[in-house]
């Protein structure tokens, strides 16, 4: 039985149109299809891009100063009655006198041991041979923070040589600095730091091979 058009009369003059239609449809469909995925992958490429942040300036100096050997008026290799008179006179310390020195009989050495006022909590130095080779001084967090401390070093002593967790430290060949957490400010002269350590070690090899001489004896 032929197919029946709107008009009511048999034949395919009424579908063949509608074939037409839906053939034109499906070709502009798959043609949308294709404009679209490539106009997706031309924005993908146009706008995928990542743009770098600028680099921000260094705090550094072009030419830094060498490592510090002095706080104020206190130094290392500075001597006892030195370090003992430039303490009273400073107003950051609450030095008193030979109430804060203390000998150490067992390595001949002196430390003294002060509390300060407004940034500084504690100061702390060590002397060989009667002349300062370490000082520490704590610092008051409520006053200053670490990265202001920080900051202040970059600025005059250029970038840390060794940058942890625990510390950032400036080295020359005679000088150690180093930012403590949570927030100390350490001088080390290295020089006589080493030699005491070499000192150390051979003492403690001296002792070890008495030891030994000792129980050879049995």
């Amino acid at each position: 039985m032929a197919p029946l058009t709107q008009s009511g009369k048999s034949g395919f003059g009424g579908v063949l149109p509608i074939y037409k239609i839906m053939k034109k449809s499906l070709f502009l469909t798959i043609c949308l299809v294709f404009l679209f995925a490539a106009f997706a992958v031309h924005a993908q490429n146009t706008f995928d891009i990542t743009i770098p942040e600028p680099a921000k300036p260094s705090l550094a100096p072009e030419k830094p100063e060498a490592p510090p050997r002095q706080f104020r008026k206190l130094f290392l290799g500075q001597k006892l009655d030195d370090l003992k008179t430039a303490l009273m006179k400073d107003g950051l310390f609450s030095f008193r006198g030979d109430r804060d020195v203390s000998f150490l009989p067992v390595r001949e050495q002196t430390l003294v041991e002060t509390t300060g006022l407004s940034f500084v909590r504690r100061a702390f130095f060590q002397l060989a041979d009667g002349a300062v080779y370490i000082m520490s001084f704590s610092l008051d967090t409520r006053l200053i923070d670490h990265y202001s401390v920080f900051t202040s070093f970059v600025k005059k002593y250029g970038e840390p040589e060794s940058l942890t967790p625990s510390e950032a430290v400036w080295e020359s060949d005679d000088t150690r600095v180093s930012i403590e957490r949570p927030l100390s400010v350490k001088y080390i002269d290295k020089k006589v730091f080493d030699r005491l350590n070499e000192e150390s070690k051979a003492q403690e090899n001296l002792e070890l091979q008495n030891r030994e001489d000792f129980l050879g004896e049995f």
